[in-house]
């Protein structure tokens, strides 16, 4: 089926969240160029609005965004199709992130509507088994419109003492937990972190080094930078903006380059990347490159190439990193209906 070079896969939104996508797409990444050309369709399931791969199994898991969210999972054949390997409710509305164990044990994910996050055993072929845990959030932020309650936005497993971190958009919080491995449980660890009022937290990246990490503040249009300690406590080391530009600013994804450098920011709004330079003790803005379309909702680093998902624009455009670390486009952008995750 694939052919020559490596598969990738990308998630949208389908009819059921008002997107046009048909479900889990696969595309083929020619890794001396960056070229992808699509192979089509390989699961038709409802919203899968962000994939992870278990990190030693074949095996594909994908949210279900829905006001009943799902968790489905795929096993991966070598040529990139899927088989089915079932479905399991999260407990939760509208999941939009799910994370796997460094140790590959147990599935995290993030039920956006409600605020909760919930926890999967995986066996040793990395099948889901049914949920062992969920933790719901408490509490609003200063925006009465997107901060009404809790919206947990993510989760961000550790490894060894680290915990894990569950990024909370509604309470302006990053809540971290310890994992009861025989339970299958989540052991809050107090007390949780709190950005400023109306910063609206929704991705967290951590540095290489394990000393650092960044979050995007999708309601202020930030960036903030802490400090890791070796027991797992967030330092905030100060703010930055996501984008020099004017315009209305929602910053979505970030990335830290391969080799520490650089911290990559997608902006919606006025449909950028950003590029800092992270040899200071906050992130030095040094270019902002227009990628074509107003809404990148998500991208990813892969070799010498990132790779963005434009969902309003239905495309995926490529970049090649030059020696600065500023992408430069190549080629013509791929067209994708409601793109909203890639997955190496």
């Amino acid at each position: 089926m694939a052919g020559p070079g490596e598969v990738m896969h990308i998630g949208g939104y389908t009819a059921s969240s008002g997107g046009r996508a048909t479900g889990i797409v696969a595309v083929r990444r020619d890794p001396a160029t960056g070229e992808l050309t699509p192979l089509g369709t390989v699961a038709q399931t409802a919203s899968p609005s962000f994939l992870v791969r278990h990190p030693s199994q074949p095996v594909l898991y994908a949210v279900n965004e829905l006001p009943a969210g799902e968790i489905s999972a795929w096993r991966v054949d070598g040529d990139g199709a899927l088989s089915a390997l079932g479905s399991l409710p999260t407990g939760g509305a509208d999941p939009c992130h799910l994370a796997v164990a460094a140790d590959g044990g147990h599935l995290f994910v993030a039920n956006y509507g409600g605020g909760s996050v919930a926890v999967f055993p995986l066996d040793p072929d990395g099948v889901p088994g049914a949920r062992t845990d969920l933790v719901r959030h408490q509490g609003h932020g200063a925006d009465p419109e997107r901060q009404e309650q809790a919206h947990a936005h993510m989760v961000a497993p550790g490894t060894g003492p680290q915990p894990l971190f569950a990024v909370d958009l509604g309470t302006d919080s990053i809540y971290r937990y310890d994992l009861d491995v025989a339970a299958g449980r989540l052991v809050p660890r107090e007390p949780r972190v709190r950005t400023a009022p109306g910063t609206g937290p929704r991705h967290l990246v951590r540095h290489p080094d394990g000393r650092r990490c960044y979050v995007t503040g999708e309601l202020d249009g930030s960036v903030l930078a802490y400090e890791v300690t070796d027991d797992g406590a967030l330092h905030q080391r100060g703010r930055v903006d996501a984008s020099g530009r004017a315009g209305h600013v929602q910053p979505s994804e970030l990335a830290v380059g391969a080799d520490g450098r650089f911290l990559y920011v997608a902006n919606r709004g006025v449909g950028t990347i950003a590029v800092f330079a992270l040899g200071s003790e906050l992130p030095e803005l040094v270019d902002e490159v227009s990628t074509g379309g107003e809404w990148p909702r998500h991208f990813v680093l892969v070799g010498e190439h990132l790779y963005v998902a434009d969902e309003r624009a239905d495309m995926v455009r490529t970049f090649r990193l030059d020696e600065t670390g500023v992408p430069v486009a190549v080629g013509e952008p791929l067209e994708i209906a409601s793109p909203t995750c890639l997955l190496p």
